[in-house]
């Protein structure tokens, strides 16, 4: 009987172990390897390797010869995978996203591949546990949600980014689910499983430690890397695509990559791995405390990434220039000259989320994050006239949402009642008169003062509510 490959799902019982040693040989740092490279003096590789955006390369002697000579000889497809676990990318993934950048400004073809499949595996890299099976509808709903923000990004740097003397590669989102859907599972294994060895495969430090755990790995996950070499695989045959881009933690699944290719086809494929961004304190960036700083506007708004970035570490500004901008190096350093002659500008900071925000959101979404800005922490009232609905509900994600029916002689104390901003009877009254209440961010302590438009009511239409430091609502108020 014929199985679907999406439907295969079974269980490892069996433990192995083998040495790193003998595949850790086959990796050196990109730094030891340029710089004994004339080819690559000036090139592409040397210059993301300044910037901090790759880290290693495979095989051994890709970075030192073959590689940069492979990029001027020609224009090239490098890809890289984003398997959509969820329904937004979130600020760890960018650094891949830039690395295709980088690559397409240098006129090279760049594939983004979903993991439309791939996700309904999951990858054991860098987990200590099996991820939750997701079903193939959340798939669907998380890879159209993840393919909406990597066109987003694309279009920004284009648009505002790019030198428009220098010709753009073409790029590519696809999902590797379209190729697997017609896949025999039987078929499948027959053709390529026979290229795989399982002592090669029981190397992995991905496969290693997640089989010294207790809750050692199920044979879903030890497939992932049979998954995702023939998704290089079949890149390469379809879109002549002979580079991967991937994380650190990702260095497994690009041996089995090469080693599949090189077996089915004899011809030379290539890694390069890019860093896990870390903060000062050790924590993925991005994801400090649990709470994930998302692509997606309706996930993470342009305020919050902005801000996100412009409360970064002193310590990690300058490295978070070169990696997550496009600025020349050499305006980084005078950005740096200028922060350390006045840190209280942060000047570095600013430029920082501005770049980053503009990158992710355009530049209605820099503007917005600046508004929100100086709304929130200048008390702006020109800003809060300005902003969207949408915007004030970002900025005040956790604050009520009202609309109001607008009656002739509306008071303070009746906009706060209605707002259930203030408890109803004389406590709600004392509140006020003692000075508890803001509206748009002045003290208001005259309950019984009927609503001024321009005033209580800015011109867009709305109040802002606070009672006490931080209790906020937002009313829109709708005219007779």
């Amino acid at each position: 009987m014929a199985v679907s490959m999406l439907g295969f799902c079974c269980c490892v019982s069996r433990h192995a172990s083998c040495s790193l040693l003998r595949r850790a040989r086959l990796f050196l740092t990109l730094r030891s390897k340029f710089h004994r490279s004339a080819a690559a003096s000036s090139g592409l590789l040397l210059s993301l390797h300044k910037r901090g955006v790759l880290k290693d390369s495979f095989p051994e002697n890709a970075a030192q010869d073959q590689l940069p000579r492979l990029l001027q000889s020609a224009p090239q497809t490098v890809y890289c995978g984003f398997d959509p676990t969820a329904d937004s990318l979130h600020v760890g993934n960018l650094l891949a996203i830039i690395g295709l950048l980088h690559f397409r400004s240098a006129g090279h073809n760049v594939v983004a591949l979903l993991g439309g499949a791939t996700a309904q595996i999951g990858d054991p890299s860098g987990k200590t546990s099996e991820r939750e099976r997701l079903s193939a509808e959340v798939v669907e709903e998380n890879t159209r949600g993840i393919r909406e923000s990597i066109q987003r990004i694309f279009i920004n740097h284009e648009v505002l980014f790019h030198d428009r003397s220098r010709p753009l590669g073409t790029v590519n989102v696809l999902n590797n689910r379209s190729w697997y859907k017609s896949w025999e599972v039987v078929d499948f294994l027959s053709e390529t499983g026979r290229h795989f060895r399982m002592g090669t495969m029981l190397s992995r430090h991905s496969v290693q430690s997640r089989l010294r755990s207790a809750d050692g790995m199920s044979l879903t996950e030890f497939t992932y890397q049979v998954f995702q070499a023939y998704d290089f695989y079949h890149l390469h045959q379809i879109y002549g695509c002979r580079i991967q881009l991937g994380g650190t933690d990702q260095l497994g699944n690009l041996m089995s990559g090469h080693e599949y290719i090189h077996k089915v086809s004899g011809e030379e494929v290539y890694g390069l791995t890019i860093p896990l961004v870390t903060s000062t304190t050790g924590d993925k960036l991005g994801k400090t405390a649990g709470n994930a700083v998302w692509l997606n506007r309706d996930k993470t708004s342009p305020f919050e990434l902005y801000q996100f970035f412009l409360r970064q570490s002193d310590a990690s500004v300058e490295r978070y220039l070169k990696l997550f901008t496009f600025l020349p190096l050499e305006e980084v350093e005078k950005l740096m000259e200028q922060q350390r002659e006045d840190p209280s500008k942060r000047l570095a900071h600013k430029r920082l989320a501005a770049e980053v925000t503009k990158l992710v959101h355009g530049k209605e979404g820099l503007e917005s994050a600046k508004r929100c800005t100086n709304a929130l922490y200048h008390s702006s009232i020109q800003a809060l006239e300005q902003m969207s609905d949408e915007e004030l509900q970002e900025l005040f994600r956790e604050a009520p949402f009202q609309e109001m029916l607008l009656e002739p002689g509306t008071t303070v104390l009746d906009a706060c009642r209605k707002a259930s901003a203030i408890p109803d009877g004389p406590k709600g009254y004392r509140m006020i008169s003692e000075g508890a209440v803001w509206i748009n961010h002045k003290r208001e302590d005259k309950p019984e003062q009927v609503l001024i438009p321009n005033i209580h009511i800015l011109s867009n239409g709305l109040t802002l509510l606070r009672v006490g430091k931080k209790n906020f609502h937002i009313v829109k108020w709708l005219s007779l």
